[in-house]
């Protein structure tokens, strides 16, 4: 009776160690399975605006190469960004891509109507 008590012990203790490992890996590699991801950005696609200046700011989780319509940006240590562009008067497309280390990409575009003047 013993014996199957010390049998029955061990196996949970080194279950729990397994399921431990488990999620200590996991944990340590979760940047890797998500992979690059932007979000927060202060944009809403469709908008119609009157400044020809834009403050974009946001936050690409895991980037460690984010690009605003093809121009390198820079990002903190937190993966935050925060850019100023001129608008064209019309139509225009913000395009917003990140890659992270292992090569995953996130791509995100916007689309804003500029227009000088009061009416649309």
């Amino acid at each position: 009776m013993q014996n199957d008590a010390k049998k029955i012990l061990k196996i949970v203790s080194l279950s729990i160690l397994l399921i431990f490992i488990i999620v200590y890996a996991f944990f340590r590699t979760k940047d890797l399975v998500f992979g690059v991801r932007i979000r927060d950005v202060n944009i809403v696609d469709g908008t119609k605006v009157t400044e020809s200046i834009l403050q974009i700011n946001g936050n690409a989780k895991n980037a460690v190469n984010l690009t605003l319509n093809g121009r390198i940006i820079s990002v903190d240590q937190k993966g935050n960004f925060n850019e100023t562009i001129a608008l064209l008067s019309g139509y225009n497309i913000i395009n917003i891509k990140a890659k992270d280390e292992f090569g995953s990409t996130d791509e995100k575009n916007y689309k804003l109507m500029y227009k000088t003047g009061n009416t649309f």
